[in-house]
């Protein structure tokens, strides 16, 4: 099965990172969380968020960009309302690393500079006033896009209801 990871970069609200991790383990995707952290990894609200699927996650932490950069190879995707390109205007490869950064910043401006052709952004409003969406939907649009691309590996694509039949 081709893996797909979701990489945090210093994220801040501990909701949105839970959020993120419920999604991960729904989609068998690997979560990689790049260090500092605005919260503890024990926060009552980020499990809230997570609630019990804290047992299905592939979860790693990292202390800084160098360290997750030093220990992973693969195709690195950068999102942000900086990038030129639409994310669903690229072919995600196995091994695809989805990065999104904090949700005060974003992504280090630098590396997004030095990697404009991997720059990605989910197309919104020209409104300054809308500045970005929320950090676990944009998350969710990409991861389900990827899988979408790679016809859903693994996923449950057809429900059934309890007491009829379709």
């Amino acid at each position: 099965m081709p893996q797909l990871n979701i990489v945090l970069v210093e994220p801040e609200i501990p909701q949105n990172t839970g959020n993120i991790a419920r999604t991960c383990a729904a989609t068998g995707a690997r979560l990689h969380i790049i260090e500092p952290m605005g919260f503890k990894i024990d926060d009552k609200k980020l499990k809230r968020a997570g609630l019990d699927y804290w047992h299905l996650l592939d979860i790693t932490y990292y202390k800084n960009l160098q360290d997750f950069f030093d220990k992973n190879d693969g195709s690195y995707f950068y999102f942000s309302t900086k990038a030129k390109y639409r994310y669903s205007d690229v072919e995600y490869p196995d091994k695809s690393y989805l990065f999104f950064g904090k949700e005060t910043k974003g992504l280090p401006e630098d590396l997004l500079y030095e990697n404009p052709e991997n720059c990605v952004r989910i197309p919104m409003i020209n409104d300054s006033a809308a500045r970005s969406l929320n950090l676990s939907n944009s998350v969710a649009i990409a991861a389900y896009e990827v899988l979408r691309q790679w016809d859903f590996p693994e996923l449950l694509c057809k429900g059934q209801l309890t007491k009829y039949e379709w």
